[in-house]
């Protein structure tokens, strides 16, 4: 007797029991969220130690968020547009930079595409099922960042009980607003332009949501700041209607606020741009999706240079002096130069690496402004400068990631003892390919807009401090660059890394500002170089001395 023919599920991923077939989308939702949980790679994983839920995934940083949320104490007593405002200005600023470094490894990613590909998925339910996740992902942390604001909301000085569903039901409408302008911004590319010209439209699309998300984040509470928390709908701020926030606001106000009808033409923006862009993106532009796809397969791995047996630029810098003495090394300086060209060619660490450090191009520009006032004390000069300085830890973090992560296991047949040379390769480029540019732009930018010099040296801390946080990712032998497989959920805690490096940056800034208005500058930068010269010394010596980490 013969057996039966083996069935398989409607998504085309296995054998599925005799009956009618699963349903394709939530098949490849349930396997995109298991992706997610588990990562994309068996090394290290353990199934007892495997997260089974995104909050056991992202538990640290959701409490971290939800503390975060507490800052909206200060609109305690104030309209709830206010609150609402400044609410749903944070939330499009987390949600937006965790889609914008998510994106582009949930969306296009190359090694499931040599799988799902051959299989009888629609391209429609696939992008569905991206987003689907992106969209839970994002519910969860804008939920953490809110919680605290659905207990100030019910004390507003126009609030009631019936804010809490409403601002769940504009955060949840925010989030959905936030993934379908990405999804929809990556398929317009895909339809309008080839592959030759896509790589860089997708990078370019991605740093534009970084920085709309975070400017928009910061150009609110200065807002409130201007109008003393005190921003009502009227006629005379018509201009809100420039500002997504303000949509989503609007739907608070209007359902559980004031029900200003100002907040009732907001909620209508709110809904019409939210439905608008799911449909577009998700829907009519859809069909698209697989053939981005197959052009981006045509065009695997790095790109050969343009010029056969021609010198690359950074090749020609790196024999020059003083680079060729500080890469004197011949690992540093072919990791130095491999690095540059990841930066430069490959579309995967592209869409890493620059969006996620786009925030740090408009963060000076926000405090800058703040700043301008020329009989300011200094702080923003100040604390642009310290936030530069945390920069390595972020940059260095993003590079150890690459679909070609198991390539970096060649590293370790080098007849060293550990990975020095490699972190030191990754930290000095670091530092000179994209530290050294953000650093002239404060520069450029804190001379333009203070019209003098008089307040540069307060840049000098954080310049003092890059070569000391430009060793911490290394001290553990960790910093082998693109030695980790890529996972979405190394995105998400990128915005709790940020809120860290903002308090430290404050800290920081507020020493140098004191030191600067009692005339101990000199005195405080002397200090500040001794310390980092020692810490240097002893975390080279670390660097150095680092074992290879093991591989499982």
């Amino acid at each position: 007797m013969t057996a039966p023919p083996l069935q398989h599920d409607a998504a085309g991923l296995g054998p599925a029991a005799a009956g009618p077939a699963p349903d394709a989308g939530k098949a490849l939702r349930q396997l995109f969220l298991t992706l997610f949980l588990r990562g994309r790679t068996s090394r290290g994983l353990q199934k007892s130690g495997a997260p089974k839920s995104v909050a056991s995934k992202l538990g640290i940083s959701l409490v971290v968020y939800a503390l975060y949320g507490l800052t909206c104490l200060m609109f305690f007593g104030q309209p709830t547009f206010a609150l609402a405002l400044y609410l749903h200005a944070t939330t499009l600023a987390f949600v937006g930079l965790f889609v914008a470094a998510s994106s582009g490894e949930v969306l296009f990613n190359r090694e499931e595409a040599d799988i799902l590909m051959h299989r009888p998925v629609a391209s429609r339910d696939l992008l569905r099922a991206k987003a689907s996740m992106l969209i839970q992902l994002s519910l969860w942390l804008a939920g953490a960042f809110n919680i605290p604001g659905l207990v100030v909301g019910v004390l507003a000085r126009d609030g009631s009980w019936g804010f809490p569903p409403a601002h769940l039901l504009s955060t949840a409408l925010e989030s959905l607003f936030c993934v379908g302008g990405v999804v929809l911004l990556y398929q317009f590319c895909l339809s309008r332009f080839g592959r030759e010209r896509l790589d860089g439209l997708m990078t370019t699309a991605q740093v534009l949501v970084a920085i709309a998300a975070i400017a928009g984040g910061q150009i609110v509470p200065q807002l409130l700041n201007r109008f003393g928390g005190r921003l009502e709908v009227s006629s005379s701020s018509w201009w809100l209607i420039l500002l997504p926030p303000a949509w989503f606001a609007g739907l608070d106000d209007a359902l559980a606020g004031s029900h200003a009808p100002g907040s009732w033409g907001l909620a209508a923006l709110a809904l019409v741009s939210t439905a608008g862009l799911l449909w577009a993106g998700l829907g009519r532009l859809s069909r698209d999706y697989e053939a981005g796809l197959q052009s981006l397969q045509e065009g695997q791995g790095v790109k050969a240079p343009s010029r056969a047996g021609g010198r690359s630029w950074l090749e020609t810098l790196a024999t020059l002096p003083p680079f060729r003495w500080w890469l004197r090394n011949p690992l540093t300086r072919s990791t130095f130069l491999l690095i540059g060209a990841y930066l430069t060619r490959d579309r995967d660490v592209k869409l890493r690496v620059y969006p996620s450090l786009a925030p740090m191009l408009v963060m000076p520009v926000v405090l800058l402004l703040q700043d301008h006032n020329p009989g300011s004390n200094g702080f923003g000069v100040a604390f642009a400068g310290s936030y530069l300085g945390l920069l390595p830890l972020l940059a260095s973090g993003l590079l150890l990631y690459s679909q070609h992560w198991q390539a970096a296991d060649l590293f370790r047949l080098a007849p060293l003892p550990g990975p020095g040379p490699f972190s030191h390769g990754l930290r000095r480029a670091v530092l000179l390919l994209l530290i050294t540019p953000v650093l002239l732009w404060v520069v450029l930018l804190a001379w333009i807009m203070r019209g003098n010099l008089s307040h540069l040296p307060l840049l000098l801390p954080g310049v003092i401090a890059l070569p000391v946080y430009s060793l911490i990712p290394c001290r553990n032998g960790q910093a082998i660059p693109f030695s980790l497989p890529t996972e979405e959920a190394k995105s998400a805690t990128r915005g709790l890394s940020m809120i860290g490096f903002v308090f430290v940056s404050m800290a920081m800034a507020a020493v140098s500002v004191w030191s600067w208005s009692h005339d101990l500058f000199i005195w405080f930068l002397l200090a500040e170089t001794v310390v980092a010269a020692a810490l240097y010394l002893f975390l080279l010596g670390r660097v150095n001395k680092a074992p290879w980490p093991k591989m499982e």
